[in-house]
């Protein structure tokens, strides 16, 4: 006999839905070291960038066929570093964007993909990390919620000292779950402990929440989190004053999209790489996938079943 269960309306966490562009292109993320290098650092990135985005846009225009919505993005570090003040670094900032002839729509702090508005960002979506266990695995290593590690496939096994009558075993490899003939091994650090507590996350951590939030996917107890705000004013004298995510460009597409793009130095490459273990082995609120997914249909855009395959990046040389 089945019985039937009755739930309340209002108990189910309801997802709220954000607007969405065609792309995210992201035109840069540095870091305070890049900013303290002076205005020419800047405008040597921004140099390489305006032609590859062209290019990036012309290449979503080609697969739309019409004219897509796009939006820019620009990351700032205030989160391992602090210089200067957003007053002073911020019109540095779009006035080298603007003399290469691009236009920064958002500008968003690093540390708001920690913690937004209140809201604990990354550690939800740590709580969202479900590994994948590599063939054989019999789970004799915690897991990467204990130990802030997290990789794409079976570590090499700990050498450890043989009992008696028994042999030691042997070294081994680790493995790539997914390889293709040969392994690419990654284990990403997604945390460490801070001298007075609490975590630390780490870059490519920070940066998967950053990918999330850009592909309209990030959601805390249903909410949307790191929202827009439109700026209004002088910049302010202090990070923490100034929103996780501003709006610069009034008449700008939305901030969050289908897919994203960004532009960045080869030296990210790991990062990035990170970024996408991280992506491939999380938990996506499921109501945020849904969303996307019939609107994109909708649109005739659809989009991979894959997160991690909804990211695309241009690597320059240099910087």
């Amino acid at each position: 006999m089945t019985e039937a269960v009755f739930r309340e309306t209002a108990a189910e966490p309801r997802t709220q839905a954000v607007p969405l562009a065609h792309l995210s292109l992201e035109l840069g993320h540095l870091y305070m070291e890049d900013f303290e290098a002076g205005p020419e650092r800047l405008r040597r990135h921004f140099a390489q960038v305006v032609h590859w985005a062209e290019a990036v846009r012309g290449s979503t225009a080609a697969a739309t066929g019409k004219r897509p919505r796009i939006s820019t993005c620009f990351l700032i570090d205030d989160y391992f570093t602090r210089f200067s003040t957003p007053r002073e670094l911020v019109p540095q900032l779009l006035e080298e964007a603007e003399r290469a002839g691009l236009s920064i729509d958002y500008l968003a702090r690093e540390s708001g993909c920690a913690v937004a508005d209140g809201a604990q960002v990354a550690e939800a979506v740590a709580g969202r990390l479900v590994e994948s266990p590599p063939p054989g695995a019999y789970g004799a290593r915690p897991p990467a919620g204990q130990t802030g590690w997290l990789a794409n496939g079976e570590r090499s096994p700990v050498a450890r000292t043989p009992q008696a009558m028994k042999k030691a075993i042997p070294w081994q490899a680790p493995r790539e779950t997914a390889a293709r003939q040969h392994s690419v091994f990654l284990d990403v650090e997604l945390w460490s402990e801070r001298p007075g507590g609490g975590k630390l996350w780490s870059c490519p951590f920070l940066a998967a929440v950053w990918q999330l939030a850009r592909l309209g996917l990030l959601r805390h107890e249903g909410q949307a989190v790191l929202t827009p705000r439109p700026h209004e004013g002088p910049f302010p004298d202090d990070w923490d004053e100034m929103p996780p995510l501003l709006q610069l460009q009034e008449r700008a597409a939305p901030f969050a999209a289908y897919r994203t793009c960004s532009v960045l130095p080869n030296r990210f490459m790991p990062v990035e790489h990170a970024v996408r273990v991280v992506l491939d082995q999380t938990e996506v609120d499921p109501g945020a996938l849904q969303q996307v997914a019939a609107r994109s249909a909708g649109e005739g855009a659809a989009v991979p079943a894959s997160v991690a395959d909804r990211i695309s990046y241009v690597f320059y040389a240099g910087q």
